[in-house]
């Protein structure tokens, strides 16, 4: 009852704020009565109050509304905000138990409300959410200040940190009070007062202009999708794909057109296909520059998030943002990371310089008058493959149907590795009717999580793909988890299967190793379990899935003809395999410019922050060696999510740091016998089920017995040669 009045509250406060506006006419005072009238009525039955009853606290999907999440927040909000109270002002001395315990079994329903709003947020966005989203941000972000920077709630910590030599505390127990005690210091804790302040009112701005980048970017991928009025500009697609672009072009009101819709990185699959090249062009620099300028111009924002981020790692007493981030990573300082992404420079221009030798070849075989461009490259590169592997892509397609993948590919490896398997929960209820729910069951036939998959495009949909919880693991909590996969494949059209690129497959595999990473988890404590691991190792478990993909055993088993059933040739397969590391020069070193792009805004002082951002961009990786004009980085800075609107700033080199495990993790494996039960099993206890329950380097030394070396990596990716 408690909890209704107080949510309840909220709402008669919002109808005497529309009854005071001199403006309103009597109508429009009704009309807003009776929508706050029908919003308190929601409240009163909001199904976020309470644990759901579904199992393992599965979302009520077919019952939650958009109306019951404001209540939900301000509720969760204000029931943590007393908890903390009460542990900060415990007049008893602080324990293990009256602090750390508490403060972990604290905000139960903020953490419910948040994991549902935010994962509707970037899977099934509406302009309704988007607004809330705008609304909360600042709101969380003080409220996660008046924790973090809570002098009498901190003094218990540091008190018991002080001592917790003297705890008799077991492992687990002792990486809680460690890695809480450091983020209270990284947060601010120690600052005087008015240093708070600044940090709060930094925290403020930079949390409201993270969620308007990343609103600006879903904005924009429909406002710069290229429409297509002549179907002999697209030749080069297949039918299918044509068919696909007119229903795309029909849904947005360009009937008897055809639309292209932007990925949300640099180079666009479709660019592989396309023949007409002032086409090319337009879809390259519709992604290339988009977000610069208009309505949802993200330049000025990332000046600002660049100047605030310096400011705050300053008032921490770092030299600039990557030191503060890099801080308590694998990598530990900026220093690591250019030395590590510095060494490869040149032999992966060497590389590129091959490729493009390779592409100018053929454009001047073809009698064409021009040197390769961005928009060219994935063109002739193409063209370069299938002369190379006589490789068609719409053929192999005919062999990765998207069921198939997902059942006798991604689901038989893992419970190949693992001993689990996938049961269908259509009784559960979905946010969209794509999305699928099952139950994962261990080896033993026991239960262990649910798991939702997202994986088909959508309006609404952010880019990419990416796996997140909606319950997260705790044996504290008694919680088992309830994990996402999204991704963004185009759905084939009403009636016919949906082929997928190789890439696709092999990005299947990659977000269930995070899925598993999740599920799998066994420890404690809610702060330390799953995925809640340094940024340069959550990347490991995923990346190390993917090479499953090729593996002999498993592609066999999926990569059947969608028509026919018959296995891929070995022939046709042979390529595929072989072809995995064609073109890899490029790809690497699009992803390493933005890596160093990342970095680069990252570790500049507040007063070095530039204003033009595509000087800067050209000036950072010239710098490196890495400005090579047909090779733009993966994410430029305008559109670069990981870096300026997600959690990846002065982080998107892990993706390559955690390679670097996972290739050697992955060869180690097939060393002692390959897919296999037992090396499942091992991986899981050492790596999967750990979380952050000790330091990473220890978990990874667990499972292989040593660090790890870049050989497999190079070798990973045709850049260095296995000696058997």
């Amino acid at each position: 009852m408690k909890k209704t009045l107080t949510a309840a509250a909220v709402f008669t406060a919002l109808i005497m704020s529309g009854c005071s506006q001199d403006a309103t006419t009597q109508a429009e005072q009704t009309a807003q009565q009776e929508s706050a009238k029908d919003t308190m009525t929601a409240t009163q039955t909001n199904p976020l109050l309470t644990p759901s009853p579904l199992t393992y606290g599965a979302p009520n999907f077919d019952l939650i509304q958009d109306a019951h999440f404001m209540p939900a927040f301000e509720q969760g909000m204000a029931e943590q905000a007393a908890e903390i109270a009460a542990i900060a002002n415990n007049p008893e001395p602080a324990t293990f138990e009256n602090t750390m315990i508490a403060l972990e079994t604290s905000g139960e329903l903020l953490t419910r409300a948040s994991r549902v709003f935010f994962n509707l947020v970037g899977t099934d966005s509406t302009p309704e959410r988007r607004e809330m989203q705008k609304a909360l941000a600042p709101k969380l972000a003080a409220h996660r200040d008046n924790i973090n920077l809570n002098s009498a709630l901190f003094a218990r910590i540091e008190s018991l940190y002080n001592q917790r030599d003297s705890l008799n505390l077991d492992a687990e127990s002792l990486r809680l009070l460690e890695q809480t005690y450091s983020g209270f210091v990284r947060a601010g804790a120690t600052l005087n007062d008015a240093d708070k302040d600044k940090i709060r009112k930094i925290n403020e701005e930079h949390s409201s202009l993270t969620t308007q980048f990343s609103q600006n970017l879903l904005a924009e991928t429909a406002n710069i999708a290229v429409v297509v009025d002549d179907v002999a500009e697209l030749a080069g697609l297949s039918d299918r794909q044509i068919k696909s672009l007119a229903d795309a072009a029909t849904a947005a009101d360009h009937e008897g057109k055809y639309l292209i819709s932007i990925t949300n990185t640099t180079r666009q699959p479709i660019l592989a296909s396309l023949e007409n090249r002032e086409l090319r062009q337009r879809v390259w620099e519709a992604s290339a520059y988009r977000a610069q300028s208009g309505e949802f111009d993200n330049t000025k924002i990332i000046t600002r998030l660049a100047e605030l981020r310096a400011q705050k790692a300053a008032l921490l007493g770092f030299d600039n943002w990557a030191s503060y981030g890099l801080d308590t990573q694998m990598a530990g300082t900026p220093k690591a990371v250019f030395d590590m992404l510095g060494s490869m420079v040149p032999a992966v221009v060497e590389n590129v310089k091959k490729e493009a030798a390779d592409i100018q070849q053929l454009i001047d075989a073809d009698g064409k008058d021009f040197n390769v461009e961005p928009w060219d490259w994935a063109y002739y590169a193409e063209k370069v493959r299938q002369a190379r592997y006589d490789l068609d892509e719409s053929e192999v397609k005919e062999y990765f149907e998207f069921n198939r993948v997902l059942q006798d590919g991604v689901f038989f490896t893992m419970n190949r590795l693992f001993g689990i398997r996938f049961e269908p929960r259509p009784d559960l209820p979905v946010y969209h009717p794509d999305v699928k729910a099952y139950e994962l069951f261990d080896v033993d036939g026991k239960s262990l999580a649910i798991f939702y998959a997202d994986y088909f495009a959508r309006k609404g949909k952010r880019g990419g793909a990416w796996m997140s919880s909606f319950v997260g693991q705790s044996k504290l909590l008694k919680q088992k988890p309830v994990v996402v996969n999204v991704m963004n494949i185009p759905k084939a059209p009403e009636g016919e299967p949906t082929l997928v690129s190789y890439d696709y497959v092999t990005t299947m595999f990659h977000e269930l190793g995070h899925g598993l990473h999740g599920m799998f988890s066994d420890v404690t404590y809610p702060s330390l379990a799953g995925t809640s691991v340094s940024r340069d190792f959550v990347e490991f478990p995923s990346t190390f899935q993917e090479d499953w993909a090729a593996y002999p055993e498993v592609i066999a088993n999926y990569a059947k003809h969608y028509q026919t059933g018959e296995p891929i040739p070995p022939e046709l397969l042979d390529k595929v395999i072989r072809s995995r590391t064609f073109n890899m020069g490029f790809d690497t070193l699009e992803y390493m410019a933005a890596a160093l792009l990342d970095m680069e805004w990252h570790t500049l002082s507040a007063d070095e922050v530039p204003s033009d951002i595509n000087a800067f961009e050209k000036a950072a990786l010239a710098k490196h060696g890495a400005d090579i004009s047909y090779v733009p980085p993966r994410y430029k800075s305008a559109f670069f999510a990981h870096s300026m609107g997600g959690g990846y700033s002065a982080g998107y080199y892990a993706y390559m740091w955690s390679e670097i495990l996972a290739a050697d993790a992955f060869a180690y494996v097939q060393d002692t016998g390959g897919l296999t039960l037992e090396n499942g099993m091992k991986y899981r206890k050492h790596i999967l089920s750990v979380g952050n329950s000790r330091p990473p380097m220890e978990s990874y030394k667990a499972f292989r017995g040593k660090e790890p070396t870049t050989d497999a990596l190079l070798i990973r990716r045709g850049l260095k040669q296995k000696i058997d």
